[in-house]
């Protein structure tokens, strides 16, 4: 039996091939460090545990959920955005439940979009936004995020001829896989922007607790009209260690709520109730694990900068978001440079042209293992000769 013609059109996973490199490394008893995955590597907090053991021993979490979620999480939604970012949100329109934000961005073009239509993605962007686009049978167009512009795109440099065609666009900060951030400003034109050329916006807010340097990221929803134009997408996995339990929401424009809310009624069955009820206690409960979290991965964004300056490798120091975006030398691609150091230094790094054409020239590295291995990972790198430290420059 073949595959459908629009499984055969989706792109490689390119995590998957990633994983699998290292796999076999790893099989080969080699002591890999992998800097590679975007998968947080603490665990769950334990109050966030105890909710799901006891409300899985209860028997009414073991029948279906309502298909559109269980209302306290969506109040628990509305709560959380008032106390974050003093955004009013109305829990029976503005909100839909999802099983993790990576549903919602895929089902979403085929939700508010028809086939042939265009949407407009970062570049470089997180890789599976394009599965979304085949999926919905769309078209895209993308935007630069160039350092030179703080890796935000500039809309005024957008062709007509885009702008025209565009329905649908998407945007993420703090960014995967630049660490860039965007202010409120930035979301004040993008509102403007959208309402000028009638497009939809989708502010992926998948790194939304991680700021370094004290400044907090700004919700796209806190920009003046913002739920007039679009939604935010807002997960578990990240702020609260959740990622396998595969649970987020999506707040803002009623609109495209519906349009969600619709699509999941005929795709699934919502999400094991007992899993709501943790989410529920995630966002009401008690949040001093999420700053001690942000404060971990700004340590250890610390120690990789300073590694790295030592070494003589000028790298740009990520302001959130649990990844750094890393120039390769010159000499190399961006995936020469990625096989090198997994070949040569047993470092797995993500190549930074597998999230588009503007990520080539940089690898994605994940702040996702301990400052001692962070250190070691540098100083295996090192080892290859390749830069030079200030300290030899100065000889």
């Amino acid at each position: 039996m073949n595959f459908s013609n629009k499984l055969q059109k989706l792109p490689t996973q390119f995590f998957a091939a990633l994983v699998n490199k290292v796999n076999a490394a790893i099989a080969e008893g080699r002591d890999v460090i992998n800097l590679g995955q975007g998968n947080p590597d603490r665990p769950t907090p334990a109050h966030i545990i105890r909710a799901l053991q006891q409300s899985s021993e209860d028997p009414q979490t073991h029948k279906y959920s309502p298909f559109q979620g269980i209302q306290e999480f969506k109040e628990a939604a509305a709560d959380f955005y008032k106390r974050e970012y003093n955004v009013d949100i109305d829990p029976n329109t503005e909100v839909a439940i999802i099983g993790g934000s990576k549903i919602g961005l895929v089902e979403l073009p085929m939700a508010i979009l028809n086939p042939g239509d265009h949407m407009l993605l970062p570049d470089p962007g997180y890789p599976d936004y394009l599965s979304g686009v085949v999926l919905g049978d769309v078209n895209f167009d993308t935007m630069p995020l160039l350092e030179e512009n703080n890796f935000l795109p500039v809309y005024e440099n957008l062709s007509d001829e885009v702008k025209e065609r565009i329905k649908l666009m998407y945007l993420n900060y703090p960014n995967n896989p630049t660490g860039g951030t965007a202010n409120l400003e930035f979301f004040n034109d993008t509102v403007q922007f959208a309402k000028e050329n009638e497009v939809a916006v989708v502010h992926d807010f998948a790194y939304g607790a991680f700021g370094f340097d004290g400044d907090k990221p700004v919700s796209f929803l806190q920009a003046e009209g913002a739920k007039e134009v679009g939604i935010e997408l807002y997960t578990l996995s990240k702020t609260y260690n959740m990622a396998g339990w595969r649970v987020g929401f999506a707040v803002g424009n009623k609109d495209m709520i519906a349009a969600i809310n619709l699509i999941q009624d005929h795709l699934f069955c919502s999400i094991f109730p007992a899993v709501q009820h943790a989410a529920i206690e995630a966002l009401n409960g008690d949040q001093t694990c999420v700053d001690e979290q942000g404060a971990i991965y700004e340590g250890r964004r610390n120690v990789l900068v300073e590694e790295a300056k030592r070494i003589g490798w000028n790298i740009l120091a990520p302001k959130g978001s649990f990844f750094a975006w890393l120039n390769v030398p010159e000499g190399y691609t961006s995936q020469e440079f990625a096989d090198l150091l997994l070949d040569q230094a047993d470092v797995a790094v993500a190549a930074g042209n597998g999230f588009g054409e503007y990520g080539e020239g940089y690898i994605r590295v994940g702040l996702l293992v301990s400052e001692e291995r962070l250190r070691e990972a540098v100083q295996r790198i090192e080892k290859l000769g390749i830069f030079k430290s200030a300290s030899t420059v100065n000889k």
